[in-house]
């Protein structure tokens, strides 16, 4: 998600969009790593800015490659040494266990943990198109970079050939920077200060050899 801080709006990734099952339609809060344990127990990465979700989550999906998620029951999730160990329904051996390696945790994106305002999920900043006031394309989103203060997005630059070496661009996802952000358009609009695009090229030549 992102949302404002003090010096205007912050980011970080709570929910990505599981590209593999849909991403219009549900979100990854976690991704099974191995079995733990003799009795179908699994490690698992969190994928969410929101762990404490876990605490009461039951019903969830499994991702299936090539096919709608199947849904999954969580019978017990706690957490050891920093990591997330959850046990699904019907998994009860180590065999079972390691046949779920890899598989993304769902939810329906209806059940997104509802943000603030000036709030956004990173998974909705990617793919929106970036453009100045007047209309001029500048790139599209393909991510979000935390800083530990004002996060940058991570825009692909617009135009019919890429200079050889040039790089992304990164554009602070600030209030005053990024002056309007329609989700529903997949459009952001930008008003850089002077001299920000700039530099970014100027960066991504003084990289070239």
């Amino acid at each position: 998600m992102s949302g404002p801080g003090a010096a205007g709006q912050t980011s970080a990734a709570e929910e990505g969009a599981a590209g593999r099952a849909g991403p219009d339609e549900w979100l990854a809060i976690a991704r099974v790593l191995r079995a733990r344990g003799r009795k179908g127990e699994v490690r698992a990465q969190v994928l969410t800015d929101f762990p404490e979700r876990f605490e009461k989550l039951r019903s969830v999906y499994l991702d299936l490659p090539g096919a709608r998620p199947e849904p999954a029951e969580i019978v017990s999730s706690w957490w050891h040494q920093g990591t997330l160990i959850l046990h699904f329904a019907g998994v009860d051996s180590i065999s079972q266990a390691e046949a779920l390696r890899g598989r993304l945790v769902l939810i329906p994106r209806g059940e997104a943990t509802r943000l603030g305002d000036h709030q956004y999920y990173v998974s909705d900043l990617v793919g929106c198109v970036v453009v100045r006031p007047g209309g001029q394309p500048v790139g599209t989103v393909i991510g979000v970079e935390p800083t530990g203060g004002v996060d940058l997005l991570k825009v692909s630059p617009h135009g019919p050939q890429r200079p050889e070496g040039s790089e992304d661009l990164l554009i602070p996802l600030a209030l005053d920077i990024c002056t309007g952000i329609d989700l529903g358009a997949r459009r952001i609009v930008i008003e850089p200060p002077e001299g920000l695009l700039d530099l970014n090229q100027e960066q991504s030549g003084s990289l070239k050899t």
